[in-house]
């Protein structure tokens, strides 16, 4: 079984208007609400591939009864720790191509509830083959709270699929417990490094060569619609994706999450780990829900995205 973490959940609430007008009164054509926070994104769609999947995290309030409902009315299992807090909203305007969103700072955690969190998680680890961990980290909980976690996975030695940035990033690589994958984007790579990294191969090279990423056997590096470049080891990968149709952008970093994750659950090879994920992100874009794939049109997709070791 796959678990995922998602310690800053949401309700995800996307509202889709044809012309977004400031300081006046706008009607929404279509409104989408679902559980969200990046880890149930990765959820969502580890469950639509058809993996053993189980959510966990913290949750509170009505908000996250609400969560916990709407996942168990789509038969994806779930197990929660409570804190006293109100989990968040978190809106997304989808306008004139554009994406705009207004994120909930959500609750504070106190000390107690984040050590109640790891004593909950590594009963869960013992339990599971893999864990995906993504997002931010909420409000009152340590910036190495994901290296302390990260620490417990290595105890049992589980592989971690780690999608978070900033600091916490940085606390993480900075350990001597080291995620399996980390996703980051060049913004994000550039940040880390204190360096410009473009999407130059040679650039990315010497990006991904750096000593902060010793001991991180996957670095995938998102390019956007210039698809992706990834190390594992010692090999170099370039992956390009076809053009498609984007209809809604939300959770496809997400999406890929899943496709990594589950390559690694089913020990799927370089090429099929890359195309998996890649594919999935794109499915997602094509979608007007978050965190949703068509699985009717994987194998189609699949075949497109090619992966050259470079």
């Amino acid at each position: 079984m796959i678990l995922t973490v998602t310690m800053n959940p949401s309700v995800d609430i996307a509202y889709q208007l044809d012309v977004f007008n400031l300081d006046t009164v706008n009607r929404v054509a279509e409104t989408h609400k679902t559980p969200g926070g990046k880890g149930l994104n990765v959820t969502r769609v580890l469950s639509q591939v058809g993996d053993d999947v189980l959510a966990t995290g913290i949750l509170g309030g009505k908000i996250g009864e609400f969560i916990q409902k709407e996942l168990d009315q789509v038969g994806i299992e779930h197990d929660f720790s409570p804190i006293s807090g109100e989990t968040r909203n978190c809106i997304a305007v989808l306008h004139e191509g554009q994406q705009t969103e207004i994120l909930e700072s959500g609750p504070t955690i106190s000390d107690e509830e984040g050590k109640a969190f790891l004593e909950h998680f590594e009963s869960l680890v013992k339990q599971v083959s893999i864990i995906s961990i993504s997002g931010s980290l909420p409000k009152g909980l340590p910036v190495d709270f994901y290296s302390k976690m990260i620490e417990i996975c290595e105890r049992y030695q589980k592989p971690v699929v780690l999608d978070c940035s900033g600091q916490a990033l940085l606390e993480v690589l900075k350990g001597h417990a080291k995620p399996t994958v980390i996703k980051p984007n060049t913004e994000e790579l550039s940040q880390l490094l204190n360096m410009e990294v473009t999407g130059d191969t040679n650039v990315l090279k010497a990006a991904l060569d750096q000593d902060l990423f010793d001991g991180v056997e996957w670095v995938i590096v998102s390019l956007g619609s210039k698809g992706a470049f990834a190390k594992h080891i010692d090999s170099y990968y370039q992956v390009t994706i076809p053009k498609i149709e984007v209809i809604n952008p939300v959770g496809s970093g997400d999406s890929t999450v899943a496709g990594i994750t589950s390559a690694l659950y089913h020990a799927e090879s370089d090429e099929e780990l890359l195309k998996k994920a890649n594919c999935l992100g794109m499915l997602n874009a094509q979608e007007k829900q978050t965190g949703h794939v068509n699985m009717a049109n994987y194998s189609a997709l699949f075949e497109r995205i090619k992966v050259e070791e470079v």
